[in-house]
């Protein structure tokens, strides 16, 4: 780290700055030391590092030129964490279902845009494959010039990062970001160039598929067939200021295969045949869709923590609380048919408030087995009070629906009866509460 913050171009003083700010370190001899242990611990790459010492030579040099210190009570770390987060540039990410749907696109005439209404925008990498329509669109745009990475006698080419970063504009373009960088490169995945450029206060507009986020790995396999190799962490996409997902039809973007504006002739036929079927495009655009709500709900959850209301989402949540009889698996049977009409999640509860018989452990077992083998969410909490633990499980999980199962036993009557419902009524808001009858 060391080694590379001296190699910094431009700024002779800055990291003697840097580290005066960090440590108020007078003695030069400890300074690189000193300086380069900090950084380490903060992990900032040495390429974030350019554009803060930028930032640091000109906030704290006297008019002197020398260093000044922090001001009393504000320790050095707590400075530059500041600006890091301050200066953090934003993320918006394209979103597609598949190759081909117009992320590339949709990002290059938003840039134009920003270009028209004055933002200093450049292009730090688009990938065109040879889409007429696509390389149009970046003529009257900066484009960086890429790095040539030699690599195995051939000469490869990559985003220049030191060069977008010395550059200094607001806003750069970076397409794909799942795509693995040449070897040699300052990072393996161009989605860590992402994140480097962000953290050196430059705002980064991107595209990524749904089938490269990592926890759809083994799904996209499964529905597809086609192993991906390539994958970007979700916590790339959780993080992102803004999602815009590009979509269009199954059936039309088969038509944009055939048409040739997707892949070279030699291999539309294949395509067709294989990843661009009717019915892994439909189940990729679900798998898309579903995303973008479960993060819009995640959101206003969080919103709404902040604020100090109860979180609501757009997905429906249903939850089924169960009892040890052998309705229940009737109860849980419901709630899946309603989940799988409302395309909602799932979640099965039970509440121990009272001993069990060997009999009733039995029953309990068999309907939490069934809950788990439909995929559902299995909860168990224990409480004096049944009602009050559901209100407050469903009200802090943003449930929209609860369905509860009328019974005649003594045992539990306490839980199913008319005050008892009052209870959770009272106790939600915007909650439907469903009640099952039973046969009997």
């Amino acid at each position: 780290i060391t080694e590379a913050l001296r190699a910094i171009r431009g700024q002779p003083d800055g990291f003697q700055i840097l580290v005066a700010v960090l440590t108020e370190e007078s003695d030069s001899e400890k300074l690189y030391e000193a300086g380069a242990n900090v950084i380490e611990k903060l992990s900032i790459s040495p390429a974030s590092c350019y554009r803060l010492l930028n930032r640091l030579a000109r906030r704290y040099k006297t008019a002197e030129g020398q260093p000044s210190l922090p001001p009393e009570g504000v320790s050095p770390q707590q400075i530059l964490k500041r600006l890091i987060t301050s200066h953090q540039g934003n993320h918006k990410i394209y979103l597609g279902a598949a190759p081909g749907v117009g992320k590339t696109y949709a990002m290059l005439i938003e840039a134009h845009e920003l270009v028209r209404r004055g933002e200093d925008l450049v292009v730090g990498l688009v990938e065109t494959h040879g889409r007429h329509e696509t390389a149009l669109l970046l003529e009257g745009l900066e484009i960086v010039p890429l790095e040539r990475i030699e690599y195995k006698g051939t000469v490869l080419t990559e985003m220049d990062l030191d060069a977008v970063i010395a550059r200094e504009p607001s806003i750069v373009l970076v397409d794909e970001l799942a795509h693995t960088n040449v070897p040699g490169s300052l990072n393996a995945k161009r989605y860590e160039d992402a994140l480097v450029l962000r953290s050196a206060g430059i705002s980064v507009i991107s595209t990524v598929n749904v089938q490269h986020l990592e926890s759809l790995n083994t799904v996209v396999e499964r529905i597809t067939g086609v192993k991906v190799r390539e994958t970007v962490p979700d916590l790339v996409i959780e993080e992102a200021d803004e999602v815009i997902l590009v979509d269009i039809s199954p059936e039309a973007l088969q038509q944009r295969l055939k048409e040739g504006k997707i892949y070279s002739p030699e291999k539309i036929a294949q395509s067709l045949g294989n990843f661009f079927t009717i019915h892994n495009l439909t189940a990729l655009r679900e798998l898309v869709l579903r995303e973008l709500a479960d993060r819009v709900d995640e959101r206003l959850e969080a919103t709404m923590s902040d604020i100090g209301g109860t979180p609501v989402g757009i997905q429906d949540k249903i939850l089924v609380c169960v009892t040890p009889t052998p309705f229940g698996q009737r109860l849980i049977r419901r709630g899946a048919r309603l989940a799988d009409r409302l395309s909602a999640e799932l979640i099965v509860l039970y509440v121990d408030f009272l001993p069990l018989s060997e009999t009733e452990e039995k029953e309990l077992g068999k309907n939490l087995a069934l809950a788990e083998t439909i995929e559902a969410k299995v909860v168990r909490l224990k409480g004096f009070n049944a009602a009050l633990e559901i209100s407050r499980f469903a009200s802090e999980k943003g449930i929209t629906m609860v369905l509860l199962g009328e019974s005649h036993r003594s045992r539990f009557f306490s839980l199913f009866n008319k005050p008892m419902l009052n209870a959770i009524l009272d106790e939600t808001k915007d909650i439907d509460v469903v009640i099952v009858a039973t046969n009997e």
